[in-house]
């Protein structure tokens, strides 16, 4: 018998719809809108909350990939249980509140979201399930095996990003700075769609090493013969590296984000753009 999937008290999908109707708040400059779905994120989903340890229970099976068999019959089987020590009772209560500031402080078109995962999802809350069958819990399982044995396809970022909503960004960066964005900025706008799942943590690991990177091929530059014959050039190298160098100091604003991705363009060009 087939369970009838309630995506409202589904801990994982309303999470991830969350994390959609964030990312298109911030696509269409919607200020206000990304920060109360932000706020309702990190009230509802804080660490020690019963929500937080329903999401962690499902992350478990469909963030984990590329393992063996064996590691994923023991996440599986260790997912389940931390499940069932979930009080019921405390989760319906807390999934109720979440349901109920979605509905009043953004739109119940929340729920309408596509989340790519949302398949998955619902395999997993059917593992979960005390109703479902040996059978059908072997079957299930072995879908989410398959599935965690796998590789994974790309990045390890928690925000899926369908190709439409990335373009629509990368659009909105070509217009305003008239120019292809080269791979490393493609990355550093990825995170920084990102950013807002996990408090900035993955965008601050990703732009310490990119900023390194970025210092380490300016001050190399410095060197070339094209630079020291240039005054003004060799300047306002070192002020690049001065202002990257003050970062560390300096916290995360889009400030920041713009001068990296500036930057980014001035390494290229330095080392593969005409000087014309």
């Amino acid at each position: 018998m087939k369970i009838k999937h309630n995506k409202k008290r589904n801990t994982a999908f309303v999470y991830e719809a969350l994390i959609r109707e964030a990312t298109v708040a911030v696509l269409r400059s919607e200020h206000e809108k990304k920060d109360k779905v932000i706020s309702i994120i990190r009230k509802h989903f804080q660490n020690g909350s019963v929500l937080k340890t329903d999401l962690e229970c499902y992350r478990s099976l469909y963030e984990n990939q590329n393992v063996d068999q064996a590691t994923s019959e023991k996440i599986i089987k260790e997912s389940r249980l931390q499940k069932r020590l979930i009080d019921e009772s405390a989760l319906f209560k807390q999934q109720t509140a979440l349901i109920h500031d979605i509905n009043k402080e953004i739109s119940s078109s929340v729920f309408d979201n596509f989340v790519p995962s949302y398949k998955t999802l619902a395999t997993i809350d059917q593992i979960f399930s005390t109703k479902i069958s040996p059978k059908n819990q072997v079957i299930l399982e072995s879908e989410i095996i398959t599935r965690m044995t796998s590789e994974k396809q790309e990045s390890n970022l928690k925000v899926p990003i369908d190709n439409i909503t990335y373009k629509t960004f990368v659009t909105k960066f070509n217009n305003k700075y008239d120019n292809e964005l080269l791979d490393e900025q493609k990355n550093l706008l990825t995170y920084y769609i990102a950013s807002f799942s996990d408090n900035a943590l993955a965008l601050k690991s990703f732009l310490n090493e990119e900023i390194g990177r970025l210092k380490t091929k300016l001050v190399a530059a410095k060197k070339a013969e094209e630079i020291k014959a240039d005054k003004e050039m060799l300047r306002k190298t070192e002020e690049v590296i001065a202002k990257l160098q003050s970062f560390s100091k300096e916290g995360l604003t889009e400030n920041v984000l713009l001068t990296v991705l500036k930057t980014q363009t001035l390494v290229e060009e330095i080392y593969n753009g005409n000087h014309d």
